[in-house]
């Protein structure tokens, strides 16, 4: 489940209205010429007392990169660098203890500032009024850093704490001691200058498209077949795309009515993906609708419907208009698609794409689909994607699961409330886990749920799950523990590493390995622990298989970014006929050649792909790094473990691998395994 990790100031989630699409505003370039830089560098490196002189080059070079003719003409821009060159190392020191102090009461609470506009919105809180979208869609930060460079603050930082590009991060951290990556990671605060108005149009463009999803469910109980039947409970209602691929998992213990069920939901999702699905049945359930025939009916008299034509679509449009307009303001990362993977994720979107590939066209996948069809005792369908059978509890109940967790959770407060215990049961000693735990707060969720880290040591992380009246069912515990795991790193990594600017993991891949890790584990913390000597082997074949499905998705959201950039000025309907043809694509290169079908639609339902940008490459990251980490810990301590590498601070990610657990992050671990495990179950 995707975490929601708010540095407010760099991305706030907030609702508003749909904003028009932008244009790119002028640009407005640095002023400063070489010679100046050249002057200036040599006057500042004959100061430094026991500086690097190639660090003092840098930080000139990084300040005039974001010095405009508005701050001043070149003898003001060599004035400020002479005055405001710390010239020594133990004053360096003592001013980033500062800076380190303000930017964590800054951006800390503009978070929590977020966190009260956006409540009613994030929230199960009643019906939604208008007001509230609109102090959801207030951005109180958007602001902040054009402040900071007005009055120098954001100068200061790029001149004595220079960026450095993630090819040196790479070459140069190796050798970094933790307060020199601190160092360049608050270096990293002030690397672009983007306008105000350019962050809050794209906050109202990403919260539209949240609270689009966040309300999009689907009432199962109104679904019918073409003899009017209901194969779903009546006060059955799912959030798309997260509730019904998990209901399509959980029917593989229903060998009478599950394919059934499945074959519908796998139905309604295609309608959604075509968007010929009645606007008539999105939330609401007034009417009955039968999903193959897309039929509408009312007290079982067909009536007319509107369908949802291109809205979906709209919202990845909208977005990508918002990100597109902030391009000119990155020179070294001119595209969101660069942003995104060499930015924030620091991993080249070219070397993304090369591990996914070598993942998908292995022969590995093969064997696993022929092992699956076997267990199946049938041809595999475009939804067995979703295979659950590899589970301890693809054999349990469903019935059996929700009572259990429906006596346990009746409300958010009491998962919160068992949390430490939780905490416990996997080792944690009492005081710990307390400590941990006290630090997390439960909240009833809007929409799928999500975790929200805090951004000072003061503020607690949240945890957003949905639950209905007749309490938690086991799909909701699920994600919910899936979300626990985030809260504990988001926990761990802002209290136990020294420096505020080094907070954190190196991309939220890391932060999913985590939640995955403990989701592994959600029968455990029930309970009920799996006796199957073959537990590790099934283990190994349902990570892989989650591999498989997430990586070709993530295949496809990529080439819609691309797609959207060769096409700049498409509209919704010509993009969701291109996303549906990619779709198709990647699914005739990966998976047609597993599952025997053709043309199948089915890889762009996720719901990520509509209100977080580029954000489901993470997951595939997340599993791998899951998987690697598995492995590391068998034998050893786990919340040792846990709590020693989630540590380590935000180095980058290759880095903080072999830090963690002593290698690279390789797709060759999963796929060694996943041979082995085949092997293993073969006559």
């Amino acid at each position: 489940m995707k975490t929601r990790i708010i540095p407010v100031v760099l991305a706030v989630v907030i609702a508003g209205c749909q904003p028009k699409p932008l244009e790119i505003q002028s640009v407005e370039t640095p002023n400063i010429d070489q010679k100046t830089i050249a002057e200036v560098s040599a006057q500042l490196s004959s100061k430094a007392v026991d500086l690097d002189k190639t660090l003092v080059t840098k930080g000139v070079n990084h300040a005039a990169n974001l010095w405009r003719a508005s701050d001043g003409n070149p003898a003001e821009f060599t004035k400020f660098c002479t005055d405001n060159f710390i010239a020594s190392m133990d004053e360096k020191k003592a001013v980033f203890a500062k800076l380190d102090q303000y930017l964590e009461a800054m951006f800390g609470n503009f978070t929590m500032l977020s966190v009260d506009l956006n409540k009613n919105v994030a929230l199960n809180n009643g019906p939604l009024h208008e007001v509230d979208k609109l102090f959801a869609g207030y951005n109180a930060s958007a602001h902040l850093f054009n402040d900071l460079y007005n009055n120098k603050i954001a100068f200061i930082v790029a001149l004595n704490f220079p960026y450095y590009p993630l090819k040196e991060k790479e070459e140069l951290g190796k050798n970094w001691s933790l307060e020199q990556w601190a160092w360049a990671r608050m270096g990293d605060v002030f690397s672009a200058r983007v306008p105000a108005e350019l962050t809050q149009a794209y906050s109202k463009a990403s919260s539209e498209s949240d609270l689009y999803i966040s309300e999009y469910n689907i009432y199962m109980g109104c679904l019918v077949t073409d003899k009017g039947e209901t194969l779903f409970p009546k006060d059955m209602v799912l959030l798309t795309h997260w509730n019904l691929r998990d209901e399509i998992k959980s029917n593989y213990a229903d060998t009478q009515k599950g394919p059934e069920k499945q074959q519908m939901v796998y139905q309604v999702m295609k309608r959604i993906i075509g968007q010929n699905i009645p606007k008539e049945v999105i939330n609401s359930g007034t009417y009955q609708w039968d999903p193959y025939a897309n039929k509408l009916f009312d007290k079982e008299k067909e009536i007319s419907f509107t369908p949802e034509t291109d809205i979906r679509y709209q919202q990845i449009v909208n977005n990508f208009k918002a990100l597109q307009a902030q391009d000119a303001y990155y020179p070294a990362m001119n595209t969101f698609i660069d942003r995104n993977f060499s930015g924030s994720m620091e991993i080249a979107q070219p070397e993304v794409e090369i591990l996914f590939k070598e993942l998908l066209s292995s022969p590995q996948v093969k064997m696993v689909g022929e092992l699956i069809k076997k267990r199946l005792g049938r041809d595999l369908q475009p939804y067995d994607i979703w295979y659950d059978g590899f589970k301890s509890r693809s054999s349990i109940p469903a019935e059996l699961l929700d009572g259990k967790t429906q006596k346990n959770y009746p409300n958010p407060k009491a998962f919160e409330a068992d949390m430490s215990r939780m905490l416990q049961s996997l080792g944690w000693d009492k005081e710990r886990a307390t400590f941990l735990s006290s630090k997390i707060t439960v909240e009833p969720a809007r929409g799928s749920g999500h975790a929200l880290g805090a951004e000072m040591h003061t503020m607690k992380s949240y945890l957003r799950t949905r639950i209905p009246e007749s309490g938690m069912n086991y799909k909701g515990y699920n994600i919910a523990v899936h979300e626990f795991g985030h809260n504990v790193e988001q926990t761990i990594s802002l209290h136990s590493v020294p420096y505020y600017s080094m907070k954190g993991i190196p991309n939220t891949a890391f932060t999913e390995a985590l939640a995955f890790i403990f989701q592994s584990r959600d029968l455990k913390l029930l309970g009920m622990n799996d006796p199957n000597p073959d537990k590790e082997y099934l283990k190994t074949l349902d990570t892989f298989w989650s591999i498989y499905e997430i990586m070709g998705v993530s295949m496809v959201d990529m080439g819609i970014w691309k797609w959207l950039y060769a096409h700049p000025n498409a509209t919704a309907t010509e993009l969701r006929d291109a996303t549906i043809a990619l779709s198709k694509e990647v699914w005739n290169s990966y998976y047609a050649p597993v599952f025997g079908s053709t043309d199948e639609p089915i890889l762009a339902i996720y719901s990520h792909m509509i209100s977080y940008p580029l954000y489901l490459s993470a997951y595939s990251f997340g599993h791998l790094i899951d998987f690697q980490m598995e492995q590391h810990l068998k034998g050893k301590s786990f919340p040792t473990e846990i709590e020693r590498i989630y540590s380590l601070g935000r180095l980058t990610p290759q880095l903080w691998m072999q830090k963690a657990v002593g290698e690279k992050i390789s797709n060759q671990p999963i796929l060694l395994a996943t041979e082995e495990a085949v092997k293993h179950f073969q006559p």
